[in-house]
């Protein structure tokens, strides 16, 4: 079945290559290299500038986006979220159903991080410099799935977990963007923080990255309503205690 024929999952796809097609700049090969160094240095001088680390991901993902679209095909999820092309903003996802779900479940667990740590679905920056509809998607997705990964992970948005939650999407994607985020973002990890990071997160990210299922082929959509825990075991993922 062409999931992409019915009215709601045409108009999915349909909005995505709009977008798609209003925001795309097209780069010449110098410009590509002089965009990728200047947003590396401005992204290690200022890790919130979310701007450069997005134009970084971008000149500098082609390969690990090939990679992860490799890995969703491999998988009828992964094949569901390619063809269909979901998006998570406010626009597409119903918050108060999912502040009505039980506590406990996905869908509710995401929304209470977004109350929690006070984030948007709407911050995420559309895809500009990614040549192939296809890959430019899966970036799209990848940070619009980033928050739900933090969620689902139960990491906050503290430098801590923000370096957490790197290394296992550095691990599972290969993009530079992550594993340089990661490396980058614990050397400002305070003592203490430093401290616990090597101890217990680190260990604890690697092995996430390493032994669960592909978070980015999870289609969080259809999986509101499951429990955590379920999920937890599905996914392969031992929480942090």
């Amino acid at each position: 079945m062409n999931f992409c024929s019915s009215c709601h999952y045409a108009t999915a796809c349909e909005t995505f290559l709009e977008d798609y097609s209003k925001h795309r700049v097209f780069l010449s090969s110098l410009q590509r290299v002089l965009l990728t160094m200047g947003s590396a240095v401005v992204s290690l001088a200022n890790p919130f500038r979310g701007d450069m680390i997005a134009c970084l991901g971008e000149t500098t993902g082609t390969s690990a986006l090939a990679y992860c679209h490799q890995r969703m095909k491999s998988t009828n999820e992964g094949q569901r979220i390619l063809t269909q092309k979901p998006r998570i903003n406010t626009s597409t996802v119903d918050l108060s159903y999912l502040k009505d779900l039980s506590p406990g479940t996905v869908g509710r667990t995401y929304r209470d991080f977004l109350d929690d740590n006070n984030v948007s679905p709407n911050d995420r920056l559309p895809v500009q410099f990614v040549d192939d509809v296809e890959l430019a998607y899966v970036m799209q997705r990848y940070r619009e799935a980033h928050d739900v990964f933090h969620a689902m992970l139960l990491m906050p948005t503290t430098m801590l977990g923000e370096v957490s939650v790197k290394w296992i999407e550095a691990l599972q994607t290969h993009l530079p963007m992550c594993t340089t985020g990661a490396i980058f973002g614990a050397s400002r990890l305070r003592p203490r923080q430093r401290q616990l990071y090597l101890d217990h997160y680190l260990p604890w990210s690697i092995n996430i990255g390493l032994n669960a299922k592909f978070l980015l082929g999870v289609y969080f959509e259809e999986r509101w309503e499951q429990s955590l825990q379920d999920f937890h075991k599905e996914m392969n993922i031992v929480r942090l205690v």
